[in-house]
């Protein structure tokens, strides 16, 4: 068993273009975080001596929920110290600069949220996304 559990929670509601969006930035994300030994980071090699790196030996769940199960996640994590990273509409449309003052302009209530991701203890990141369903 794992030490840590990678988990990503998108938004049941998005379409696949929107949800491979904010999936990728928020792993783009999650990545700058978490340190290289706790990612468990593996170099993959194959048959004709090419390597693949850095791919994650834990496997990465991609799970589904609404957005305001995504927020009350979030909640929980941040409280419990879990590290996480998300994605919301504000984070679409118009340049990156738009994108920053659209989201300083929006309550965090107000806020639909695309998706996050989990890293953390095992047990407490199952315990935080066990309600949730597989993505489909």
């Amino acid at each position: 068993m794992f030490e840590n559990k990678l988990v990503a929670v998108i938004n049941k509601s998005c379409a696949p273009g929107v949800a491979m969006n904010a999936l990728a930035h928020m792993s783009f994300g999650i990545g700058q975080i978490v340190e290289g030994d706790k990612a468990l980071l593996c170099n993959y090699i194959d048959a004709t001596g090419l390597s693949h790196p850095a791919i994650s030996s834990i496997p990465f769940i991609v799970l589904g929920a609404n957005s305001n199960k995504i927020r009350a996640a979030l909640h929980e994590a941040k409280a419990k110290r879990i590290v996480c990273v998300d994605f919301t509409n504000t984070m679409t449309g118009g340049t990156y600069l738009e994108q920053l003052e659209n989201t300083k302009k929006t309550h965090e209530e107000e806020l639909t949220y695309y998706g996050a991701v989990f890293f953390g203890p095992w047990d407490e990141v199952t315990e935080l996304t066990k309600k949730f369903f597989l993505w489909k």
